[in-house]
């Protein structure tokens, strides 16, 4: 007899939702297309009806598998990002899943590795990320922190004084943010859940509801997940043109972009 190669099936897919993100949608996948072409990967890209040159760039590449979403109309942004996602779940044939923004910036591809680890060692370990988007360092997590726990009882006593105030809101920060999050989708699916569940972020009320069925989550600290990668917090909505010129999140997202394009012409 011959030898018969054998085919292992990846572990993990990867899932990206583009909207009018060409720049950061390129950089994203050429920093991760090395890495999951040698490894097997499948990488999902769903657009959200971009109608843009982002569309044309994604059907140019031949190891990812596109899927194109027409909108039906005006959703609200964080809907059709859920909604998208789904539509990737459905076609996924791995038992994990790491869902991804377009604007994280992956340099070290043993993040993969390292969340996955979490999974393998507990069966009862159904996601793994981070609460926070952006690595703010002790100083500043603290004051921001603190400041919310100030603001939070601040309002509560108003309103136990029967005087005028807003509603407080939760001063810790207890939702996986999806720029790098990993999913054990099969034990999603066994449970019949799915990202979009309502109308929250996606993966808010998934989240609650797999903790309540007695799953775990881990929560990894932005000084460990960012040692791997980059996000540009909010990048896929300056990009798309959703803050003016001078507001500071427009200025970090063109700063990142001139970043590249001089790492691009230090190597060329």
């Amino acid at each position: 007899m011959g030898n018969v190669e054998q085919v292992i099936k990846p572990r993990f897919s990867i899932v990206l939702v583009n909207y009018k993100t060409h720049d950061l949608t390129k950089i994203c996948l050429d920093l991760l297309h090395d890495h999951v072409t040698k490894a097997g990967i499948p990488v999902w890209v769903v657009d959200n009806d971009s109608a843009d040159a982002s569309v044309e760039y994604l059907r140019s590449l031949d190891w990812i598998n596109l899927i194109e979403r027409e909108s039906p109309g005006k959703e609200l942004g964080h809907i059709a990002h859920g909604k998208a996602l789904d539509m990737a779940l459905a076609r996924i044939n791995t038992d994990y899943l790491f869902l991804m923004h377009t604007d994280t910036f992956v340099f070290d591809a043993r993040v993969f590795a390292m969340m996955m680890d979490y999974c393998e060692r507990d069966a009862k370990v159904v996601a793994v990320g981070c609460t926070e988007q952006l690595n703010r360092g002790l100083v500043r997590t603290a004051w921001r922190f603190s400041s919310r726990f100030a603001k939070h009882h601040v309002r509560r006593m108003k309103q136990s004084l029967g005087l005028r105030s807003k509603d407080p809101k939760p001063y810790r920060e207890v939702h996986l943010k999806s720029f790098c999050t990993l999913w054990n989708t099969k034990r999603m699916k066994q449970q019949g859940l799915h990202f979009q569940l309502d109308d929250r972020v996606p993966g808010y009320t998934l989240q609650d509801r797999m903790i309540d069925l007695g799953y775990k989550v881990v929560f990894l600290s932005p000084g460990k997940i960012f040692k791997y990668l980059d996000h540009i917090q909010s990048g896929t909505v300056s990009a798309a043109g959703g803050y003016g010129e001078n507001h500071r999140r427009t200025k970090m997202y063109e700063d990142i972009l001139k970043r590249f394009d001089g790492m691009k012409s230090s190597t060329s």
